[in-house]
């Protein structure tokens, strides 16, 4: 792998395209085991989850559906500080068991602010699974229930993360170079 430029700034290879797939295998035998007998909703967060959610998605083996919710906090390679609800969930979560699908989890803002919503509507459980964990970034209590990678707290792009809206084409994960 070599370094990739996006837009004005330059990544460097970090996560490649068989490990981050071999996660995301455990990650599915591990919630097809957990859930098996259930049929869990997984509610994937836009834009950025929608490759580790349709990776994940085709190992899953148990009855379960899928869905999407648009939620955004980001403006170029810092959080915006807000909150954007865009596509709202259509799908009813009462008695409902929800693995929200993120691919990143740093500051935690967009999820600490969407689960009480999430919660209002009773659903039987919510377990939260990330592609990246950025734990040292966390500011919010979120607690992730499945991270495929725990990583530290620097700017990635590819495989669905972006840089304002480019970068999310790759099968592997870039970090930004220092």
């Amino acid at each position: 792998m070599s370094n990739i430029k996006v837009l004005d700034k330059e990544f460097e290879p970090y996560l490649t395209e068989e490990i981050i797939q071999e996660k995301i295998s455990d990650l599915a035998n591990q919630l097809n085991k957990e859930y098996a007998g259930k049929r869990p909703l997984f509610l994937s967060i836009l834009n950025g989850s929608f490759l580790f959610t349709a990776d994940l998605f085709k190992q899953i083996t148990i009855e379960a559906e899928v869905c999407f919710i648009k939620l955004a906090s980001y403006k170029g390679t810092t959080s915006s500080g807000n909150v954007i609800t865009a596509i709202g969930l259509d799908t009813n979560v009462n008695g409902r068991d929800i693995i929200i699908v993120e691919d990143i989890i740093d500051t935690g803002k967009t999820l600490h602010h969407f689960l009480p919503q999430l919660e209002s509507s009773s659903p039987a459980s919510i377990k939260i699974a990330v592609l990246l964990n950025k734990t040292e970034a966390l500011a919010y209590p979120v607690k992730v229930d499945y991270a495929c990678f725990d990583i530290p707290n620097k700017f990635v792009v590819g495989y669905g993360l972006d840089y304002d809206g480019l970068g999310r084409n790759t099968k592997s994960i870039y970090q930004l170079k220092a």
